[in-house]
């Protein structure tokens, strides 16, 4: 029998058991460990749950949850453009990333990401965009590892205990046809 955790990753709809709860708790930590996706310190609990219970209820969001051994300890948001929004329709964003630092090392930021850009190439999205920190280095590398090319910098992007942050900004298309077409790959 092996002691190897149970990881897995799905789209979340409706909360159920413990689920609010352990979402708040995966946040929570990441967010004490510098890992917060625009909070610096962890909000009251009233105001994380109500977060997390607004954002399914916005029809442009779709809420990624990753798993260790049952508990919720990964969590990405795939945000689509607004209806009216036809120009940038082909496009989402990839938002809220993070794994609590005791679920870390067994592959759930990779899975969440890659379950995100399944989502959104089944739903007619063809590119991904992003932006992240400068200090989420393992993020960085991770998103750079699966072919998101970093395509500006923001030199004050977050400001965190006083310190100005520079920010990064990172696209991919997921649909590999896209790629093929003169100026659309992002090569040069």
């Amino acid at each position: 029998m092996s002691d190897k955790p149970v990881t897995s990753v799905d789209r979340l709809t409706a909360f159920a058991g413990t689920d609010l709860e352990d979402l708040c708790d995966a946040a929570d930590a990441a967010i004490e460990a510098g890992g917060g996706f625009g909070w610096v310190k962890p909000p009251p609990r009233h105001v994380f749950e109500s977060f997390w219970k607004g954002v399914l209820m916005v029809p442009e969001r779709q809420l990624f949850i990753g798993r260790l051994d049952g508990t919720i300890a990964a969590s990405a948001q795939l945000v689509k453009s607004a209806r009216n929004n036809e120009a940038q329709a082909f496009s989402a964003t990839l938002m809220s990333s993070f794994v609590a630092p005791w679920a870390r090392g067994h592959g759930l930021a990779k899975m969440v990401t890659m379950a995100v850009e399944e989502a959104a190439l089944a739903s007619g999205v063809q590119m991904i965009n992003l932006d992240i920190r400068e200090t989420q280095t393992a993020a960085i590398q991770l998103y750079e590892t699966l072919g998101y090319m970093r395509w500006g910098v923001h030199p004050h992007y977050a400001r965190v205990d006083g310190k100005l942050i520079r920010g990064f900004y990172y696209c991919k298309f997921i649909d590999p046809s896209l790629e093929a077409r003169p100026g659309m790959g992002g090569q040069s």
